[in-house]
């Protein structure tokens, strides 16, 4: 049996997945990184403290709390509002979890002399033949977050636990009910924790000094003509449909965003398509990474509700994966992130989204 500290966020998914650990034998301590905290003084989703504690306290094990505001404010929420600003569509979940979550854990096992760290992502960790860690998709595809585990290293992997990956969230309610776990019915979470009211560019102008956020500019189409204007690019997103206002007599799609002209480009959903996207800021799980012009096969993920689809893989530099699927996807958007996985279900690796070939 293993010392384990479990990250605790306030849900009942990691309140489980502590409870588990401890049922399984294991010595279990339980720990909550404040990452983030409202003007009004309120917690984000994912550091709500009071939860854990009472969760802590009726499961039984120890529980502390960290300050890990400033790391947040570094890795998350300041390079989040800079991608708005660009135009780019961030993934700040992602970092959050390898650079805040498990980082922030991992440097905290020797204070209690643990050996593994643990939360209650629905995903798998697998030992492959080859020797290296991957992550592998839960029991509960619905809930299955190892999109969202993409970036975590092979020393992070080796020392984790995730005790649910093989549990469907009706199941982990009703092991918190009969535990007697006060947050078993708590609602989960949808929104980024930080921006509780799902308003981006609310929070965008919140953050931001007046004279930086961009002004209101030209839609067009993909010819140049101007269609109308929009209300600032940090409104929008590739992809995006609603809340445009544009009368065309068809539905019209936000294809692309350029923040050096504040033009958003705007056209049918089959320009949206496209078979070739390129990613940088590379990471790999189950194999190592690839030599330059080196190829793969692998179902590829575009955003973390996309079903995937099958492609063709090729390092075409250092850092970056060229990218061609089967059948075109849809609005892949540049600062989101492309999954790399294997026909088991296993992350292969991943990727940051930075142009794409229609």
């Amino acid at each position: 049996m293993a010392k384990v500290i479990a990250g605790m966020s306030g849900g009942v998914d990691s309140a489980v997945a502590a409870y588990l650990l401890k049922e399984q034998g294991h010595e279990v301590i339980g720990v909550t990184l404040r990452t983030w905290i409202g003007e009004d003084g309120s917690e984000g989703r994912c550091c709500e403290i009071d939860d854990a504690y009472t969760a802590a306290r009726a499961i039984g094990i120890p529980y502390h709390t960290f300050n890990c505001v400033s790391d947040f404010a570094n890795f998350v929420t300041k390079p989040f509002t800079e991608a708005y600003l660009k135009g780019i569509t961030p993934n700040p979940c992602v970092i959050c979890n390898r650079y805040i979550k498990w980082d922030g854990m991992m440097n905290r096992l020797p204070v209690f002399g643990a050996s593994h760290l643990a939360t209650g992502h629905y995903a798998n960790i697998v030992r492959l033949d080859n020797g290296r860690f991957s992550v592998k998709r839960s029991a509960a595809l619905m809930k299955d977050q190892t999109y969202m585990l993409y970036m975590l290293t092979q020393e992070q992997l080796a020392h984790t636990m995730l005790p649910l990956g093989g549990y469907t969230k009706d199941e982990v309610r009703e092991i918190a009910k009969k535990a007697g776990i006060p947050v078993a019915d708590k609602k989960d979470s949808q929104e980024i924790c930080f921006i509780p009211d799902d308003d981006y560019a609310g929070y965008i102008c919140r953050n931001v000094p007046k004279e930086e956020i961009p002004p209101e500019g030209d839609f067009t189409d993909e010819d140049g003509k101007v269609l109308g204007r929009h209300k600032g690019i940090i409104n929008y997103t590739v992809g995006q449909r609603k809340g445009l206002g544009l009368p065309l007599g068809y539905p019209a799609y936000v294809k692309d965003i350029d923040a050096g002209s504040g033009r958003i480009i705007v056209a049918p959903a089959d320009a949206l398509l496209t078979d070739v996207v390129y990613v940088r800021d590379l990471n790999f799980m189950s194999i190592e990474d690839p030599g330059e012009g080196e190829e793969f096969r692998a179902v590829v993920k575009i955003r973390y509700h996309h079903a995937g689809e099958a492609a063709s893989l090729v390092k075409t530099g250092e850092d970056e994966i060229k990218i061609v699927f089967d059948k075109p996807v849809r609005a892949a958007a540049p600062g989101q992130s492309a999954v790399f996985y294997d026909d088991e279900g296993c992350v292969i690796g991943g990727g940051r989204i930075v142009r794409q070939k229609n």
